[in-house]
C-alpha cells in the first residue's frame, strides 16, 4: 500500500467501542482517513467526524468506494459474521476482541483471511496499557528474577446489573465477564510468561444477570510461573491490579491504566496528559522497596504498527495466534469450572 495516501478505514459500530477507542485514534493518525461508519447516529458523527460518511449497514460500508480497512467494533456476538463479511470484501480487517465466542469459529475465521491474503489482526488495546508496558520491561530485562507469581485484577463495584448487551449476554455468544475482561488477562498473562494451561477455574453470575460478573482463572505456565487472573464487577475493595513475585524482587501497582476513563471523559489522542498515571509502582522487597513511575499508556501504538504493517513495513500489530491462545484457554477455564 502506497505512502502517499491515507489509508481508507470503514467502521462497524459507533457505540463505545468504536467512538471512543477508535474512530479518535484514526481521526488523529495522518496515515488513516476515516471515510465511512455503520451507525443510525448520523448527527453525533457529523459532529465528531464531519469528513465521515453514515451509512445504515455492512452491505453499505463494504460498497463504499476505495476502502482499505475495515474496523469491526460492533458487539461481540456479530463479531465473526461482520469480520467474515469484510475478509470475503477482500478488505484487511481488525476486530475487537473477543474476536470470536470460541477458538473453534475463531480458528476458522483467521484461516479465512489467511486464504484469502487479507491482513486480519485482533484489537487488543490493554497491550499498550502503562502499567503492563512497565512490568512487561521488566520482566524482560530480568530485573525481577524468575518470576514466581503473578497476580492480575480488573475488579470494580457495580453490585446491581444493568440491561446492556454486556450484562445480558450468554457466553455463548461470547458475553460475560471472562470474555470480556479475561480477554485482556489471559492475553497479558500469556505474552509476559508464554504458553499456560488451566490449573483451576471459577466462573459465577452473582448479580442475577443474563452474563457472568465474578472469575478467577490460575494458568500454570511451561516457563514455571503461576497466574492469577481475578476479574469481577462485584468487588467492593479492589486489590491491586498487578502484583508480580519474582526470585529477586516484586512489582505491585494499584488502579487502571488511565486511558479508558480519559477517552470516555472526552480526552483525545495527542494530548500530552493521555496515559500517564498519576502514581508510581512498588519494586523491589519490604526491605528495600522502590518506586519506579509508569510508562505512558499508549493506545495509539495499535494504530501506528497497523499503519506500518498494511504498508509493509512492520508485522501486524496482534497476530491472531495470540487471541486465539486466549479463546482455547477461556474455554478450558469454563469447562473446568462447570466440572467442579
Amino acid at each position: 500500500m502506497s505512502d502517499e495516501r491515507p489509508i481508507r478505514v470503514g467502521l462497524i459500530g459507533y457505540g463505545v467501542a468504536g467512538r471512543v477507542f477508535h474512530a479518535p485514534f484514526l481521526a488523529a493518525d495522518p496515515a488513516f482517513e476515516l471515510a465511512a461508519v455503520v451507525t443510525s447516529q448520523s448527527d453525533r458523527l457529523a459532529a465528531d467526524h464531519p469528513g465521515a460518511r453514515a451509512v445504515g449497514d455492512v452491505d453499505a460500508l463494504l460498497a463504499h468506494p476505495g476502502l482499505d480497512l475495515v474496523v469491526v467494533a460492533s458487539p461481540t456476538p456479530l463479531h465473526v459474521a461482520h469480520a467474515a463479511a469484510a475478509i470475503d470484501a477482500g478488505v484487511a480487517t481488525v476486530v475487537d476482541k473477543p474476536f470470536a465466542p470460541d477458538v473453534a469459529s475463531g480458528r476458522a475465521l483467521a484461516e479465512r483471511a489467511r486464504a484469502a491474503g487479507v491482513p486480519f489482526t485482533v484489537f487488543q488495546n490493554r497491550r499498550w496499557d502503562g502499567d503492563f508496558l512497565t512490568l512487561q520491561q521488566l520482566v524482560a530485562d530480568g530485573s525481577l528474577g524468575d518470576v514466581r507469581r503473578f497476580e492480575s485484577r480488573f475488579e470494580w463495584w457495580k453490585p446491581s446489573v444493568d440491561d446492556s448487551w454486556k450484562s445480558t449476554t450468554g457466553a455463548e455468544e461470547g458475553g460475560g465477564i471472562l470474555f470480556d475482561l479475561g480477554a485482556h488477562l489471559i492475553d497479558q498473562a500469556l505474552l509476559l510468561f508464554g504458553p499456560a494451561s488451566v490449573s483451576h477455574a471459577e466462573v459465577r453470575n452473582r448479580r442475577g444477570g443474563g452474563a457472568d460478573d465474578d472469575a478467577l482463572v490460575v494458568l500454570e505456565h511451561a516457563s514455571g510461573t503461576t497466574s492469577q487472573l481475578w476479574m469481577s464487577a462485584v468487588a467492593p475493595i479492589v486489590g491491586p491490579r498487578f502484583r508480580a513475585l519474582g526470585s529477586k524482587g516484586g512489582y505491585v501497582s494499584w488502579g487502571l491504566d488511565p486511558q479508558e476513563g480519559q477517552l470516555l471523559g472526552g480526552m483525545l489522542p495527542g494530548d500530552v496528559r493521555l496515559g500517564r498515571a498519576e502514581h508510581p509502582a512498588r519494586v523491589g522487597t519490604d526491605a528495600h522497596p522502590g518506586e519506579l513511575p509508569l510508562a505512558p499508556g499508549d493506545y495509539a501504538g495499535f494504530y501506528r504498527q497497523l499503519a506500518a504493517a498494511l504498508r509493509g513495513r512492520a508485522p501486524l500489530p496482534v497476530d491472531p495466534a495470540g487471541p486465539l491462545a486466549v479463546l482455547d484457554l477461556i474455554g478450558s477455564a469454563r469447562a473446568y469450572a462447570a466440572a467442579h
